[in-house]
């Protein structure tokens, strides 16, 4: 089962790509910045509580089949591409297309490109490494 965060992290991830979030079908949304500084930003932010409030029914990752609904319950799992190590959606039991949302990307995987990622705490990042350091 894909927990709330997992879902909140695959959506930011493919955000960070420009993949688009369809919403009812005719709107779509596509928050822009994802991250800012150790968190997401307002915009992303917003657009989750837009999605929480309607408990992610009707709305979609661009090129995907799934709603969010449908990942936030028990029946989907959240895991990474073979190709690319994107999050993409699993089914839990049943048969399901393994296709990642970067078939359609002509310019993905692209090693020479900083991969998205997940809002990272600097002075944390900081001390890991420092402590890594002195023990040598």
């Amino acid at each position: 089962m894909a927990s709330a965060t997992q879902v909140r992290t695959y959506l930011a991830h493919w955000f960070q790509l420009g993949k688009k979030l369809v919403w009812h079908n005719q709107e779509s949304l596509l928050p822009q910045p994802v991250i800012q500084s150790d968190r997401f930003s307002p915009q992303f932010e917003a657009c989750w509580q837009k999605i929480m409030s309607v408990e992610g029914k009707n709305c979609y990752l661009e090129g995907s089949r799934e709603t969010i609904a449908e990942l936030l319950s028990s029946e989907w799992d959240i895991d990474g591409c073979a190709r690319c190590n994107m999050p993409i959606a699993i089914v839990e039991s049943g048969i399901e297309s393994l296709d990642c949302l970067c078939r359609d990307l002509d310019n993905w995987p692209n090693n020479e490109l900083p991969t998205p990622r997940s809002p990272i705490n600097n002075q944390t990042q900081l001390n890991k490494i420092r402590a890594r350091l002195q023990i040598k």
